[in-house]
């Protein structure tokens, strides 16, 4: 395996999140690789290959161990929706992670909870002055005047859905292969992980491969609901009018070369 100098790995936890990246991609080409297709091309002048990353842990560490050993991606964004947990996280804001862990890891007495079995860690932390950045271009590409009429996201309505302008937050994510959606799940984890802000399937699997590969990555995560049903949304809605444009948008705010006062993007490529 060789990386490829420049190329980027773009993985979407939704299909309306893919496609409206792909309609983004002027040259994308479709390769298929272990049932999955990942669309080859370039995003803000970059060499990115997207692909949808299925759900749960084992098919999310697939789809990113193939982005990383076959099409050779010096790092990989991940954009995807999660559950909210952290009491100032709500439905429509905006989770980067500095922490991953796998909440249903769990192979004590021979280890302790929580930790990966043979690596002595319990969480895995993306590289922190990456994380910072990628912090600071996301809460750029959601200001309330991208929101505003003539923005970029002017088509978002969120008040047609009862949600606020996005806050955008950094923190623990935590990953696990059920789907999280009662109230006491989510006291639990909270009670065992009080600094927990999302909940998902993927992300630590991701990050997991990532680490193990020594590859840059970001986690992403628009919150969709508050996992306890706390918050009702109009899921689909949300998702093709909320969460996918999001995610086109953060991810062409963190591939812009001109975004940034240094002259790169968040990855440091001029």
């Amino acid at each position: 395996m060789s990386f490829v100098a420049d190329r980027i790995g773009i993985m979407a936890a939704m299909p309306e999140e893919l496609q409206a990246l792909i309609d983004s991609m002027p040259d994308a080409e479709v390769v298929r690789r272990a049932g999955r297709d990942f669309w080859i091309g370039h995003l803000q002048g970059r060499a990115v290959v997207a692909v949808l990353s299925r759900i749960g842990k084992v098919a999310a560490a697939l789809t990113t161990t193939l982005l990383v050993a076959e099409f050779g991606v010096c790092a990989v964004i991940f954009t995807g929706v999660a559950g909210g947990l952290g009491a100032a996280v709500r439905v429509g804001d905006v989770v980067v992670a500095d922490a991953l862990m796998q909440h249903d890891m769990d192979a004590s007495p021979l280890f302790p909870k929580y930790e990966l079995p043979g690596q002595g860690i319990t969480r895995l932390h993306p590289e922190r002055s990456l994380t910072r950045r990628v912090r600071d271009r996301v809460a750029e590409v959601l200001d309330v005047s991208s929101l505003a009429a003539g923005g970029a996201l002017s088509q978002v309505h969120l008040d047609a859905l009862g949600l606020h302008a996005p806050r955008v937050h950094m923190g623990l994510i935590v990953s696990g292969d059920q789907f999280v959606s009662s109230a006491a799940d989510c006291d639990t984890l909270r009670h065992h992980l009080p600094d927990v802000l999302a909940v998902e399937m993927e992300g630590a699997a991701v990050a997991q491969v990532c680490h193990d590969f020594e590859v840059p990555y970001v986690i992403l995560r628009t919150i969709s609901d508050r996992a306890d049903d706390t918050a009702h949304v109009d899921f689909p809605r949300f998702i093709s009018t909320v969460a996918s444009r999001y995610s086109q948008a953060m991810v062409l705010g963190l591939l812009d070369r001109h975004a940034d006062q240094h002259g790169g993007d968040v990855f440091g490529a001029a």
